[in-house]
């Protein structure tokens, strides 16, 4: 009776066993499915590569992003201003000082992020040539809300207190020929005389504190020199021998003369192959060929009156 007993319990144990080995492939089906339906939807989102930099501006940006560079990293090794740099990195070439800058500057920063300094000054030129095209294709009359074809601010307060004049002269002529004898109206007349006189003295009170405020602008600012060529010896100092500067510069690279400086003033042979700027605006070299200088004033104050009065630069040279 216990051999029967065990023997079917032997059969009933082979029997589950055999319904679960047959149930195991079933159980692995939907798996397989949801892995090649991941296979699939991997090849369906593969990213596609990004776009190359179409402009010299953005080849520069993307060498210096790619070496994890920012750009005061760049303005300090270059000792360009970050302003500048922006500019080329925008393709915006028009907001640097001259063509000489955009050239120069271009070839510091391709070297600083390891990129072929011809080729980007090659790109450079190329983009500087297609950007005057356009713009002589798109110049023509007179814009609106171009400053350099708008009257200056002198011709419009003159022309604003000349109306204020012949207003007045009308006003006395048609009182003086028409209105004798009617009593009030002179009175009135001359009410309104005083008035204009003092509108005028306003408006000429006015135009000199506007002269007055423009004046540091046009006799202070920020002094730049910036090399023309390779190899250029210089030394800044101030009156009494403290140095500021010395180096071997080359095309390019730019020194910004401190605004504390005490009476600055250069030591160079190649005083014809410097660029100056004073506050983003170019004046004259201090001279048009290779010479020996020294002891030559450099401030804002000093290179202005230089640009104002040739016989001056003929002199102190």
């Amino acid at each position: 009776m216990i051999s029967e007993q065990e023997s079917a319990a032997d059969d009933f144990a082979a029997g589950n066993a055999g319904e679960g080995c047959d149930a195991a492939p079933d159980a692995d089906a939907p798996v397989n499915d949801g892995i090649e339906d991941g296979a699939h939807g991997d090849d369906a989102h593969t990213e596609q590569p990004a776009a190359e930099p179409v402009t010299v501006g953005e080849r520069l940006r993307a060498a210096r992003e790619k070496q994890g560079l920012e750009l005061s990293h760049i303005a300090a090794e270059t000792r360009i201003p970050i302003r500048h740099l922006e500019s080329i990195e925008t393709g915006d070439f028009d907001a640097l000082p001259s063509r000489t800058y955009a050239i120069g500057f271009a070839r510091n920063y391709a070297r600083s992020v390891g990129l072929n300094a011809d080729e980007v000054v090659n790109e450079v030129r190329e983009e500087l040539a297609d950007g005057r095209a356009r713009t002589s294709a798109m110049s023509g009359g007179m814009e609106p809300g171009d400053p350099a074809k708008l009257p200056s601010a002198g011709l419009a307060w003159a022309g604003g207190i000349a109306a204020v004049i012949l207003a007045i002269g009308s006003i006395a002529f048609v009182s003086t020929y028409f209105g004798a004898g009617d009593g009030p109206p002179p009175l009135a007349l001359e009410t309104d005389a005083d008035s204009g006189n003092a509108a005028a003295g306003e408006a000429n009170t006015d135009q000199a504190q506007a002269s007055a405020a423009d004046a540091p602008a046009q006799t202070g600012g920020q002094v730049v020199f910036t090399a023309l060529e390779d190899g250029v010896w210089v030394r800044f100092y101030e009156d009494g021998g403290e140095r500021l500067f010395e180096a071997q510069m080359e095309s390019g690279d730019s020194f910004e003369l401190p605004t504390n400086a005490v009476e600055p003033r250069i030591n160079t042979g190649r005083p014809d192959a410097f660029a100056i700027t004073i506050g983003g605006r170019e004046v004259p070299k201090l001279a048009d060929e290779p010479m020996t200088i020294g002891d030559t004033p450099v401030s804002a104050e000093a290179l202005l009156a230089r640009a104002e009065d040739p016989a001056s630069q003929t002199a102190n040279n």
